[in-house]
């Protein structure tokens, strides 16, 4: 048994097929502070919405791109202190997936692996704005992969019932 598989005893199965890195790229970013100066004069009291999506598309044989969006609206008092987007993507080798794998490899995997990247960059762009350090939360993003499957199933399920 190999070390990777003692690490994961919820495999049901070996592991097999390659992975790999290829490339980690800023695709777009903006950042945005419609309410500045005022809103630096004001007390720091933030209140944060946090929205993310991700995509991914086949570009060659065994080579996908995953897209992951991280938007960040910040607001004081009602008012948009600073709205930062940040779209990181990446270039990944799969190989060797069955077509149940690689759902959620492209869905919650990769998109797990841009994350810090985007955090980092949003981070960067809000200190770099003149605003207080912060970071983003860890995220889920097996769970979110479940939770969009779960959703389109049930919309799959609606629509036959009609």
């Amino acid at each position: 048994m190999s070390e990777l598989e003692r690490e994961q005893p919820w495999r049901s199965t070996p592991l097999h097929g390659e992975f790999s890195i290829k490339k980690v790229y800023i695709k777009d970013t903006s950042f945005e502070t419609p309410n500045s100066p005022q809103i630096f004069q004001v007390s720091w009291e933030p209140e944060m919405d946090v929205h993310l999506h991700s995509h991914s598309s086949d570009l060659d044989a065994g080579e996908f791109e995953v897209v992951l969006m991280v938007t960040v609206t910040v607001t004081v008092g009602g008012k948009t202190a600073f709205l930062a987007e940040a779209a990181v993507a990446g270039i990944f080798g799969i190989t060797g997936l069955t077509s149940d794998e690689m759902g959620p490899t492209l869905g919650s995997y990769c998109p797990c692996i841009l994350f810090p990247y985007a955090r980092e960059l949003i981070s960067s762009l809000a200190t770099r704005g003149g605003f207080p350090p912060f970071i983003l939360a860890a995220v889920n993003f097996e769970k979110m992969y479940q939770k969009h499957i779960s959703s389109q199933f049930s919309e799959q399920q609606a629509q036959i019932e009609e």
